[in-house]
């Protein structure tokens, strides 16, 4: 039987993922992904517009840096050593990336000249690869019984980004003399993720190490949580109760998909979760987020998705198959109540900043730090930079309230 002819959209989508591969995107043409894929041009403007929606249609359809993740997952096997696994999916990477030097260095050199659509398009490529390198490596790390000084979604976008840098410094230079060959490079990697990233687990006589203490502190401003919170309002009730406790509890991703029904306590005209986690602990659940209320003392959208719920699992939050959700489900559902917000940075929003903005609220708010601690499970040296984060924040409105006195004397 004959194969089944393309559909014109996809053999345009195919011959603008080759030409881009070899000749980069300033340099193809529409009229050459026109005769390419056998159509005429102005079928090509039909279905996509211009060549930059052309360009946003093929991250979209080949997902060429989404589909690396899959590397790692190939090297997911308990018998493979941490550093193998490492090494063996950082060639795989370099390989794929080999494999259209013109189409990832177009891509990345003048991504800036796209519109904002294709920026959003190669941001979510990016990070659909972290977020799938980041359950695998979770595997490959747990699997020996190491341990992860760092969120994996930052293991593996720092993982990433080292990477590719890598590879626009090799493909784009010459005479770089820091790395012997690529073997340096990899080896040195390694090396910094097995000494500085992850580590084996402590021995019962040894040495406790340090904590990790934030750098810098990225809360997020009240009007994109206010637009975070609406979005998951208008998908769902149970949306809208992950989105709330996330900036309501100061939950972590682990802490979330573990709790249970059985977990969310009423008592004195309050709600309360408990947590049980390495820090076992009670939370209370903020009726106040950032200026809004979105609780009472008898309601509040947690209590609102457990009661609309048919089924009987304990979980308190599920997948549509009615199963536990998983850490890496609930990312998703964050892509999805973020997509499209841009931080001035002109990053997207991630997870973590959510329990980062909560810390700063109740900072700013009038907690003591020694109280946040036991609220949030962390230890007061890794609150520090939350504390000097509240204090710039509260400094600003301080300056506000002075020059509102100022302009009404004036």
């Amino acid at each position: 039987m004959p194969l089944p002819k393309k559909s014109t959209k996809t053999r345009l989508i195919k011959a603008a993922l080759d030409l881009f591969a070899e000749r980069g995107v300033t340099e193809t043409t529409t009229k050459a992904v026109a005769e390419r894929a056998q159509v005429n041009e102005v079928t090509l403007f039909r279905h996509f517009g211009n060549k930059h929606g052309l360009l946003l249609a093929v991250m979209e359809d080949s997902a060429v840096f989404a589909k690396l993740g899959q590397a790692l997952l190939e090297q997911a096997d308990p018998k493979v050593s941490v550093s193998q696994a490492l090494k063996d999916y950082a060639e795989i990477s370099l390989q794929a990336l080999d494999r259209v030097p013109k189409l990832v260095r177009s891509v990345v050199g003048e991504a800036g000249q796209y519109p904002l659509e294709n920026r959003l398009a190669l941001g979510q490529g990016l990070t659909q690869a972290n977020n799938h390198v980041a359950k695998h490596l979770a595997e490959v790390i747990a699997g020996v019984g190491w341990q992860s000084r760092f969120p994996t979604e930052k293991l593996a976008s720092f993982l990433n980004s080292l990477l590719l840098g890598y590879f626009i410094i090799k493909s784009t230079s010459e005479g770089d003399e820091l790395w012997e060959g690529q073997d340096d490079f990899l080896e040195s990697l390694v090396e910094l993720f097995l000494h500085g990233a992850i580590e084996p687990p402590m021995e019962t006589n040894a040495i406790p190490r340090k904590k990790i203490v934030l750098d810098q502190v990225v809360d997020l401003p009240a009007n994109l949580v206010r637009d975070i919170l609406q979005r998951a309002k208008k998908l769902g009730r149970q949306d809208y109760a992950l989105a709330y406790l996330l900036f309501g509890a100061g939950l972590s991703v682990k802490e979330i998909v573990n709790l249970k029904r059985s977990h969310l306590i009423t008592e004195h005209n309050q709600h309360l979760l408990q947590i049980d986690s390495d820090t076992k602990r009670q939370v209370l659940l903020n009726k106040w987020i950032m200026g809004f209320r979105y609780g009472s003392s008898s309601s509040n959208p947690a209590t609102q998705w457990l009661k609309s719920r048919k089924d009987n699992q304990p979980e308190m939050f599920i997948t549509q198959e009615e199963k536990s959700m998983s850490e890496q489900e609930l990312l998703a559902s964050w892509q999805v109540l973020t997509e499209g917000f841009v931080l001035p940075n002109g990053q997207t929003p991630t997870i973590e900043q959510a329990r980062q903005t909560w810390c700063v609220e109740m900072l700013m708010k009038g907690i003591k730090l020694e109280d946040l601690g036991i609220l949030s499970g962390l230890a007061v040296e890794e609150l520090q930079p939350y504390a000097q984060r509240a204090r710039e924040k509260l400094a600003i409105e301080q300056a506000g309230l002075l020059d509102q006195k100022k302009s009404k004397s004036s």
